[in-house]
């Protein structure tokens, strides 16, 4: 299948981009907050328009003036962004005129093949008029919108996909989608640059740079993946109630409802904290398969001896989940690096493994006839067969004729006794017990 074009949404900070985007995209994919500079990675999503599918890209507000590291970084962003873009479309403030910033940001583009547009943002009450100063840009006519208000926004859409060729909508395989969770400065933006082959994230030594959970698509072994890296998560008493950074945490969290497989990393130097084993905790409620990635080990002395040191803080830690499965890396030297996706792939199919009725009610039986449930209130508690009725997780039907009075602590002498005869590391499953009939 021929590669979706891309649109990328370039200007100076706080004119309206990331606000477009989430129209477009359909969701909050971008943190909007009225402060320059909130975006400062490329953000992807899908978008349809006419018959036209293609990738739009968020980038952060390029503002020349800036010296420092992180605008420095965003420039390089925005760059990757604006050469591989199919269309690139200008945002300018309507409200606020024509800036001296605008013409910079526009003899920027110039160096660009691409098709340039004009979109003139803010524009809430329609004011075409206010367009025409404009036009000293010399990237052809602008177009008045008002994102927030979903105003011109057609016009503009009509605008990028006369410069698209049409993609043939065939179905494809939806990518499996990879979260990548952790602490702020885990080194998960530096693991996503990795295994992506390139600089898609700004990595930086301040911890908390990557604010927003950002969609990275890419192949590995002819398969589609998605890699979502995300901003790291702090404990809830370091984050201000009203902070650019409690919204991080929100697309951390959604970004481990919407994975297939998350990815918990884990800084070597400093230790297993108590905030790595609750990251762990939220990723074992949403039912996901996981992998833990402990990095930085290059930093590590006595490396087998802190090896083992760390297998029995997580055998104590994370007694709740006890299928995790663990991998020592270095993303400075490239240690063990190859090794994440088989593992993801791994786990992931684990989470998709579908178990025989027969076999499974074999497994059942020898579990029962070991060690039957314990009778309650008088009651002699029966189990009579079960079968898979899920994957991802791997959910098991268990029916009884006292389904209710079934503790948590058979069913975990069952589970137990699955992860025994199959294979099921790396994913959580789920058993539930229901009554004969239901």
């Amino acid at each position: 299948m021929s590669k979706k074009p891309l649109v990328a949404i370039v200007g100076k900070p706080n004119v309206g981009k990331s606000t477009f985007f989430n129209k477009i995209a359909g969701s909050k994919i971008s943190i909007v907050e009225d402060i320059p500079g909130v975006t400062r990675d490329r953000i992807f999503a899908n978008a349809e328009w006419c018959g036209f599918s293609f990738q739009i890209v968020d980038t952060g507000g390029l503002d020349f003036k800036k010296d420092d590291e992180i605008n420095s970084r965003i420039i390089e962003q925005a760059n990757l962004a604006i050469d591989l873009a199919d269309v690139i479309v200008l945002f300018v403030d309507g409200k606020q005129g024509l800036t001296h910033d605008d013409i910079e940001v526009a003899n920027y583009l110039r160096r660009a093949k691409a098709p340039k547009i004009v979109a003139v943002n803010k524009l809430d009450n329609y004011e075409v008029e206010k367009t025409y100063e404009f036009y000293e840009l010399g990237l052809g006519d602008p177009i008045a919108i008002s994102a927030e208000q979903s105003k011109g926004i057609g016009d503009l859409l009509d605008e990028i996909v006369k410069h698209l060729k049409k993609i043939d909508n065939q179905a494809e395989e939806p990518a499996t989608k990879i979260a990548l969770v952790g602490k702020p400065n885990a080194g998960k933006s530096s693991i996503t640059n990795r295994l992506l082959g390139e600089e898609r994230m700004v990595v930086s030594s301040v911890a908390g740079t990557t604010r927003d959970a950002i969609d990275s698509p890419f192949k590995w072994n002819n398969k589609d993946y998605c890699l979502i890296d995300t901003a790291g998560l702090r404990r809830k008493s370091k984050i201000e109630p009203d902070s650019i950074e409690r919204y991080s945490v929100i697309r951390s969290l959604n970004a481990i409802e919407r994975c297939d497989v998350a990815v918990l990393v884990i800084d070597a130097s400093a230790g297993i904290t108590e905030q790595d084993v609750k990251i762990a905790g939220l990723i074992h409620e949403q039912y996901k398969p996981s992998i833990i990635v402990i990095n930085k080990w290059d930093l590590i002395e006595n490396s087998e001896q802190q090896r083992k040191a760390f297998e029995k803080q997580f055998e104590q830690d994370l007694a709740f989940m006890k299928y995790y499965v663990t991998l020592y890396v270095s993303c400075e030297n490239g240690k063990n690096m190859g090794k994440i996706m088989q593992a993801v792939e791994e786990v992931y199919q684990n989470s998709k493994r579908e178990i025989p009725m027969s076999l499974f009610n074999n497994v059942l039986t020898n579990a029962i006839s070991t060690n039957e449930p314990p009778a309650k209130n008088g009651k002699r508690i029966k189990i009579i067969f079960g079968k898979q009725t899920a994957t991802c997780p791997p959910t098991f039907t268990i029916y009884s004729n006292h389904a209710e009075l079934i503790e948590n602590s058979y069913s975990r002498y069952i589970e137990n006794n699955l992860r025994r005869a199959f294979d099921f590391k790396g994913t959580p499953i789920k058993i539930q017990f229901k009554n004969k009939g239901e």
